[in-house]
């Protein structure tokens, strides 16, 4: 039998106004798998991710997380979800290892907050940056901080806006090795991103979106190499 999927869209579309920002597209993403879109800016890609996330409610058709209807108001949004923006998002008045604290406590990690916060650090290269304020972080590093972020907290899906926005061709290496290990750990990921090597290192699957719509769609080593039309 085969396993369900984790997440689920069918049909779903978004339009503002008059126009459609996103055309009908399904999309199944299961657990221990990694989803990447590729596009331009406009393509729709962080359209589609604010959807599957539940921070944005489809025109049209329907979004599911384990089987059951997706809302904006699901608590699972909080529980199962981690999101990486496009944003940056922090306390700027904590040090790098309070915020992360904050946020797992935040999530329910009682007891364990500790070791999750000390794993966030050493995985995201932070640990040497542990007391510092985030402002006083580089660009790069800021970036490892908000993904640090959505390692301290509960996730069976991580949804992530051009997660490499920031970081150098280094530290896209060490990017794509952390997904990989969240995958392994059995985590869900749908990624938007410019970066084709971050989709080969990271995909089992590759959508192209070009101003809504889907262009190519399929497995990672024929879509970027232009086999899909």
């Amino acid at each position: 039998m085969a396993t369900p999927a984790l997440l689920e869209l069918s049909g779903v579309s978004r339009t503002y106004g008059e126009r459609e920002a996103l055309a009908p597209i399904d999309l199944k993403l299961h657990a221990r798998r990694c989803v990447v879109l590729l596009g331009a800016n406009g393509s729709g890609k962080s359209t589609l991710l604010r959807i599957a996330c539940g921070r944005d409610t489809p025109t049209s058709g329907t979004v599911r997380l384990g089987g059951s209807a997706l809302t904006e108001e699901d608590v699972r949004v909080r529980t199962q979800i981690g999101v990486v923006g496009d944003q940056v998002g922090y306390y700027p008045d904590l040090t790098v290892a309070e915020h992360l604290h904050l946020v797992a406590v935040a999530h329910g990690a009682g007891d364990e907050a500790d070791e999750l916060v000390a794993g966030a650090l050493v995985d995201c290269r932070l640990d040497e940056h542990a007391d510092a304020l985030p402002g006083s972080l580089s660009s790069g590093q800021t970036q490892a901080l908000l993904l640090a972020s959505v390692l301290v907290r509960p996730r069976r899906l991580l949804v992530l806006d051009e997660p490499e926005q920031r970081l150098d061709p280094a530290a896209r290496d060490w990017l794509a090795g952390v997904l990989a290990a969240e995958k392994q750990a059995g985590t869900a990921l749908l990624i938007a991103t410019h970066h084709t090597d971050l989709a080969a290192a990271v995909a089992d699957r590759v959508v192209v979106l070009r101003e809504g719509e889907v262009v190519a769609d399929g497995k990672p080593d024929r879509v970027l190499a232009g086999d899909i039309a």
